[in-house]
């Protein structure tokens, strides 16, 4: 007798993890994207109360980029360790390794430790996020997995505005310190829910082929792109020795890895990833976003604070309405893509709302009431929430699941090369333009005082003197969003080139053995690999399995 079954039910033996495991595997998922996300806001505003305490005002500026940097590195290294060793072992160890350097920040006697410990936390903080993406792969569709991602995305766009209130309300109140203590409790929790409910494939652990000499390659060059990036027309002008040795030192080291990758058995960040179209463009127009919303970020809380008034925890306040934009429109986009299917048209349109925000922002004056400038955030955190995860959830669907890591990993990385370039170049770009317009419209030695103004300063200065002060800070920052408007539209164009390719419903696969018996007792020798198994196409035959037999020796 004959059994037809169709590839969904071929791969029944393999049956995807119920929904209530599925749900507790994404609570602890969760909870490590918050670590990782609320680490990269919470010294906001903070730092100020700790360079102080800690006698390191000159070294401020490494609190954030050892975070940054570190994490920055290991990007590409849990993406690959996670597809060739397994994810959940790299998960735990993430976390753990993220714990560590919280306990040595908040025992921190001084600068020097506590950059320690952020560097600490930022190599385990640069998995949390990654392997996170890269599990939810592991165990749910494509096809679903866009509503878990768009809540993913609320989670960033959560700790984003709660990161800043918590620093702000640790500092006042029980100690800034506690900004470390919490992520103690936080990991501990994510580690017993990994330990007990995170349930993977099995991976062959047969000893891998690390690529180290690619990993630090990679380190070089970031390293050089985000101290030239970070200190670059700031605490050096663009054309001192030291800038001009990192950009040639970066080049160096960004063409020798790619002759690396060539030849090495197991790249960090295979080349073959850029031969499919939908990585380069997604990629392309990660960088891009990251640049634009960046860029936008780094400053704006400034911004509100010395042309509106604001004090620091008011305007984190006001920054609300582009988060919860950002929240709504990506668990809206994540429900549709799950319930419909089709996605290119989100990162397309979120890309030009993008475009009309930073159009909107560079339209502001400092009469502007605050509601028409919080529609403005809105508009751009609208955009953000439909583009931001898209592109990930495109990635993915682009490679098989023993390269997912890899890949999710590879965007990522170019995304945070962009978020570093964004707020370096905006920061860059902003301090000399205000610099000039200080100099010109301040009373004669005036601009060099006003260069250390604090909101609170300016706030009780003579009017005519605030005046320029805050016209100063607006006429500076607000032509900034409208030079990043032709990226984003470059970056829109690209994504209409973008294939939708249809998005799997089971995560199963089929292990194909090397030699199979029919019915007429020849053996057909075939390459072991993996199969993703999709539902299929309308009007494909189905797979008819009743002459296969179990292999027998010969």
């Amino acid at each position: 007798m004959t059994t037809t079954l169709t590839p969904r039910e071929a791969a029944a033996s393999t049956a995807n993890p119920g929904k209530r495991h599925i749900l507790l595997v994404f609570a602890g998922l969760m909870v490590t994207m918050l670590l990782a996300s609320l680490d990269q806001t919470i010294f906001s505003t903070a730092l100020p109360t700790i360079v102080g305490e800690l006698d390191g005002v000159d070294h401020m500026l490494w609190v954030t980029t050892a975070y940054i940097l570190a994490s920055t590195i290991m990007l590409p290294v849990y993406g690959k360790l996670g597809d060739l060793i397994g994810r959940k072992g790299l998960f735990i160890g993430a976390i753990s390794v993220f714990i560590l350097g919280s306990i040595v920040g908040g025992l921190a006697p001084d600068m020097t430790w506590l950059i320690i410990g952020r560097a600490v936390q930022g190599l385990g903080g640069g998995g949390l996020m990654i392997l996170s993406q890269a599990i939810i792969a592991d165990v749910v569709p494509a096809r679903e997995r866009g509503k878990y991602m768009g809540i993913m995305g609320g989670v960033f766009a959560l700790s984003s505005v709660a990161g800043p209130l918590l620093g702000g309300w640790f500092t006042e109140g029980i100690g800034w310190r506690w900004a470390f203590w919490m992520n103690i409790p936080l990991g501990a929790l994510a580690i017993v829910t990994a330990v007990f409910f995170l349930r993977l494939p099995r991976v062959d652990h047969a000893k891998p082929k690390l690529d180290v000499a690619g990993m630090g390659l990679l380190a070089l060059a970031s390293t050089g792109l985000v101290l030239t990036s970070t200190w670059g027309g700031t605490t050096y002008d663009w054309d001192s020795l030291l800038i001009l040795s990192l950009i040639a030192a970066t080049l160096v080291a960004a063409v020798a890895f790619v002759l690396v990758e060539r030849r090495a058995a197991e790249p960090i960040m295979p080349l073959h990833l850029f031969k499919d179209r939908n990585f380069n463009l997604t990629t392309i127009a990660g960088l891009i976003t990251g640049i634009a919303m960046f860029g936008a970020l780094a400053y704006l809380p400034t911004y509100l604070q010395m042309v509106t008034g604001a004090n620091a925890t008011e305007a984190g306040f006001l920054m609300i309405p582009m988060m919860a934009a950002l929240l709504i429109s990506s668990i809206g986009s994540g429900w549709l893509v799950s319930k419909f299917g089709r996605y290119k048209w989100m990162p397309i349109l979120g890309t030009i709302i993008v475009g009309v925000a930073l159009v909107l922002l560079s339209t502001m004056t400092p009469t502007l009431p605050i509601w028409i400038l919080c529609s403005y955030l809105a508009v751009m955190g609208l955009g953000l929430g439909l583009s931001m995860q898209i592109l990930i959830l495109i990635v993915q669907n682009s490679f098989p699941n023993s390269q997912v890591g890899t890949a999710t990993a590879s965007n990522n990385y170019f995304r945070q090369i962009g978020a570093s370039l964004g707020a370096a170049v905006v920061g860059s770009l902003f301090a000399a333009r205000l610099t000039e317009l200080l100099a010109e419209r301040m009373p004669a030695g005036g601009a060099g005082a006003a260069n250390s103004f604090t909101p609170g300063m300016v706030r009780d200065l003579p009017d005519a003197v605030r005046e320029v002060i805050i016209g100063g800070y607006n006429d500076a920052l607000t032509p900034v969003f409208l030079y990043m408007v032709p990226l984003v539209i470059v970056a829109a164009i690209l994504l209409c080139f973008v294939t939708e390719k249809p998005l799997a419903t089971t995560i199963e696969k089929d292990i194909l053995p090397q030699s199979l018996e029919t019915d007429g007792g020849t053996f057909v020798t075939l390459e072991t690999h993996e199969i993703d198994v999709v539902d299929p196409v309308d009007g494909a035959a189905p797979v008819d399995v009743a002459d296969v037999k179990t292999p027998r020796p010969r």
